[in-house]
């Protein structure tokens, strides 16, 4: 039997024209890139959420370019059939197009990953086409995006006035134009994320933005319930790992504390 080759942006365009739903999720080490190639995840977003499911920071605004490098290269060595598309951090694309192609051009070559991920509307477009022109491909993200929350007033939704949702139908055929080859939506309202699907040859990806996008993402630490600090309405935790975690760890304490670890079949002797 023919095994298919890896995922590809191409690929994942003809998913939408075969309606077959795309599954995304964060990753940012080489252990669990791993575990989603056997589950044979198609996307593995290597995002700047890090900054806060992994770095401890208050939001994804610190988060710099060699960090982003630095996870990205540590899961491309878990060779995934996915594809491993890495966010641009804050100021790594609003400068310049042409700052930003050398920003993208450093996450490609040195994290080695497939495409790079920006967000914004049309303000983007110049960056996104710069890039693409290079040969490097570009998701987009609209609606909620966290890199802009100090102008948004927080993480709120987006797109429930009309305005709103036309400046965002907008941006999304922008970002198309522009030559994206997918557009996350995030935190938009579920009949609006219709829409814009709809009118798109590209493939969307739905985070808070309701079932009728192309495909969904999560972030990897919420989905598995490993990150407690705050749980949006979106998301949907398919085990309670951090639970199962912590358990574990009292466990291996007390197995200590009490002589019970380690035992004769973890320990090694001398041969003569």
């Amino acid at each position: 039997m023919k095994v298919p080759g890896r995922m590809t942006a191409r690929r994942l365009i003809r998913w939408k024209k075969k309606a077959r739903k795309i599954s995304v999720l964060t990753c940012y080490d080489f252990t669990m890139a791993r575990l989603l190639d056997r589950a044979r995840v198609p996307v593995i977003l290597v995002g700047d959420s890090l900054g806060q499911v992994v770095l401890g920071y208050d939001s994804t605004l610190p988060v710099t370019l060699d960090e982003m490098i630095l996870h990205t290269r540590a899961v491309a060595r878990a060779k995934p059939w996915g594809m491993i598309v890495t966010d641009m951090p804050f100021l790594t694309f609003q400068v310049s197009a042409e700052k930003a192609l050398e920003a993208a051009g450093r996450i490609v070559a040195e994290g080695r990953c497939d495409a790079v991920k920006i967000e914004g509307g049309e303000r983007s477009v110049p960056a996104i086409r710069r890039i693409v022109e290079a040969g490097i491909p570009v998701m987009g993200h609209l609606g909620l995006t966290p890199q802009s929350i100090l102008a948004l007033g927080g993480y709120r939704v987006q797109g429930r006035k009309k305005a709103e949702r036309e400046v965002l139908k907008r941006d999304a055929e922008r970002l198309q134009d522009g030559g994206c080859f997918a557009i996350v939506l995030e935190a938009i309202p579920a009949t609006l994320a219709g829409e814009i699907t709809a009118m798109l040859k590209i493939p969307t990806i739905g985070i808070g933005a309701g079932p009728l996008c192309d495909g969904q993402v999560l972030v990897l630490h919420d989905m598995l319930g490993l990150f407690t600090e705050f749980e949006p309405r979106f998301v949907r935790r398919f085990m309670e790992g951090a639970v199962l975690v912590e358990k574990a760890l009292r466990e291996y304490v007390e197995a200590v504390e009490k002589g019970r670890f380690p035992g004769p079949e973890h320990s090694f002797e001398i041969d003569d």
